[in-house]
C-alpha cells in the first residue's frame, strides 16, 4: 500500500502484517483510492481536498486521510477505536512526517460526542461493510458538530448507504465490491 498522489506520492505505508490479523483491517485499495481522489480533485466538486480539514472515520491504516494530506489537505484527524489500527496510524503518520498536521483519536466513530475541534470540511467514512455503522457514525458526527456546513463526505461500503435527512447524495460509483458514495452535508 502506497500514497498514490501529491507531495508524498510513492511513499510505502505500513503493511497490515505489521499490525494484527485479528484487528480485521480492510484498507482502501490503491486503485479505489486513486479513483476517489481523481473524482474529488478533477471532478465537478471544486477540489474539496485543497486546504481541507479532514476527518477520517474508521481510519484503520489512515490511507485515505494521509492521501488527502499528500494532495493538499491542511490537517487530518483520524478516528478509530482499535489499538492495532492506532498503532498502524501512528507508524504511517511518522513515515509521512505528518505529525504536525495529523491527530489520532481513540473513539467509537458511531458515538463521537461533541467535537472539540473546528468543524471538518472533508470526511472519509469507511466503516466495516454491510453493518449500518456508517449511518450511525454520520448521524453522530452531525449531532456532535463535527461537520462544517456543506462538507464533502466520501462514504465507502459494499451496499448503498442510507444518509441522514438533509445530507445530499452527489455521486455514486462501484469499484469491485466497494461502492463509493459522495455526499454533501447540510448547509
Amino acid at each position: 500500500m502506497r500514497i498514490i498522489g501529491g507531495a508524498r506520492r510513492g511513499l510505502k505505508l505500513a503493511d497490515i502484517g505489521e499490525g494484527d490479523a485479528a484487528a480485521h483491517l480492510r484498507p482502501t485499495s490503491d486503485r479505489v483510492r486513486e479513483a476517489v481522489f481523481n473524482l474529488l480533485i478533477n471532478g465537478r466538486y471544486g477540489n474539496p481536498v485543497q486546504g481541507a480539514q479532514v476527518l477520517d472515520l474508521f481510519a484503520g491504516t489512515g490511507a485515505l486521510g494521509l492521501e488527502a494530506l499528500s494532495t493538499g489537505a491542511s490537517r487530518a484527524t483520524f478516528v478509530d477505536d482499535g489499538a492495532k489500527a492506532l498503532s498502524l496510524l501512528r507508524t504511517n503518520i511518522a513515515r509521512m512526517k505528518a505529525e504536525d498536521a495529523a491527530e489520532c483519536l481513540r473513539r467509537d466513530a458511531t458515538a463521537l460526542g461533541s467535537n472539540p475541534h473546528p468543524p471538518f470540511t472533508l470526511v472519509f467514512l469507511d466503516p466495516p461493510y454491510g453493518k449500518a455503522m456508517g449511518e450511525r457514525a454520520l448521524a453522530s458526527a452531525l449531532a456532535g458538530g463535527w461537520l462544517a456546513p456543506g462538507a464533502m463526505i466520501v462514504w465507502e461500503d459494499s451496499i448503498a448507504p442510507v444518509p441522514p435527512a438533509g445530507v445530499t447524495q452527489l455521486d455514486q460509483r462501484r469499484y469491485g465490491d466497494t461502492l463509493v458514495t459522495l455526499l454533501r452535508a447540510p448547509q
